[in-house]
């Protein structure tokens, strides 16, 4: 059978870690997969540059290949949900981390896990949205469960220059929001307002001047991927009945606040979780993405390398020096 390529992660005895342009063959993929997947496009993620460095603790086995998520062409399945030729996207589920994912020219995976490419979208499209997407367009669903509506008053996106932060931004702009992107890069601010943001917030002021629980009631609702005091002052300026979506934490995992603003103002936090979503859930994210989200809105947030630039990919995201979304070119 013929040969592959992937890029392989090894840890050595010492604990350093190193990166291999290598060729596998597809007896080498988890034999427990369902469906034989030849990929197209993959991305690199915040949670990418975990696995591509070592950190965080979330590849446990090596050597691997990382990457998180993927969109390609059905070669052959032994679940009868598909069958070869269809088009595919898997976001989560712990490929990439556990199971080995989408920095390879094939991937072997659980039919659970994937869902069919929406009409609409090609696959570099679905990878220039991707996980970051899919958890952005879960929050804004979020949001709207919770009755936040572009009439109820201005919206603010934390983080708004990472994956989930622009397309965020680019989502609720698409959908009559008011949005105010917060960012600590001065320089990506025109290009959130080409993404749709009303009003550009500097990290710094949303930083200067915290501490107390309630303040003026600024927004309807938030998208935040930072979590730790910005989300904390977030919390004490959303209007009463205002509801904040909670993705990330690039920030920091602590929430410096308390129970007031929940039990005075009303506000809600919801938690999202993209990885291990229902499946209906994500057919309806990705039919909603397909939809929503403008095609010139995914080509701004798009820049694509080849598989090789990967490495130095994951450790520009992890130090902040990313905009928008990393799609990885497994075929270049």
């Amino acid at each position: 059978m013929s040969s592959f390529r992937a890029l392989m992660v090894h840890r050595g005895e010492d604990k350093s870690i190193s990166h291999e342009m290598t060729d596998l063959r597809h007896d080498d993929l988890p034999a427990d997969g369902d469906v034989l997947v030849a990929i197209k496009y993959s991305t690199v993620n915040y949670k990418d540059g975990l696995c591509l460095s070592g950190k965080g603790g979330l590849v446990r086995n090596y050597p691997h290949v990382p990457g998180i998520d993927f969109a390609g062409e059905v070669v052959s399945s032994t679940d009868k949900r598909y069958k070869a030729g269809d088009l595919v996207v898997l976001t989560g589920w712990r490929v990439g981390e556990v199971w080995w994912g989408g920095y390879a020219q094939f991937a072997k995976v659980r039919a659970d896990w994937l869902v069919p490419l929406a009409d609409g979208l090609d696959c570099q499209q679905a990878m220039a949205i991707g996980t970051a997407g899919v958890t952005a367009m879960l929050s804004v669903l979020a949001l709207e469960d919770a009755g936040i509506t572009p009439d109820r008053g201005p919206v603010l996106v934390t983080g708004a220059a990472g994956g989930v932060g622009s397309l965020a931004t680019a989502l609720l702009a698409a959908r009559g929001y008011n949005v105010t992107a917060v960012t600590g890069r001065p320089e990506t601010a025109d290009y959130l307002r080409g993404l749709g943001a009303s009003d550009i917030l500097p990290r710094a002021e949303m930083l200067d001047g915290g501490g107390r629980p309630l303040e003026s009631e600024s927004w309807a609702g938030c998208v935040d991927s930072v979590g730790s005091a910005i989300l904390a002052r977030a919390l004490a300026q959303m209007q009463y009945g205002g509801a904040v979506a909670t993705v990330g934490l690039a920030g920091g995992a602590d929430l410096p606040t308390t129970v007031i603003p929940f039990i005075i103002r009303g506000v809600s936090l919801l938690g999202i979780d993209s990885a291990m979503a229902a499946y209906d859930r994500r057919v309806a994210a990705w039919q909603r993405l397909a939809s929503d989200l403008p095609t010139a809105q995914i080509a701004a947030t798009m820049s694509v390398i080849g598989l090789g630039e990967v490495p130095a990919a994951g450790a520009d995201i992890l130090a902040g020096k990313v905009k928008g979304r990393l799609v990885v070119d497994v075929n270049a």
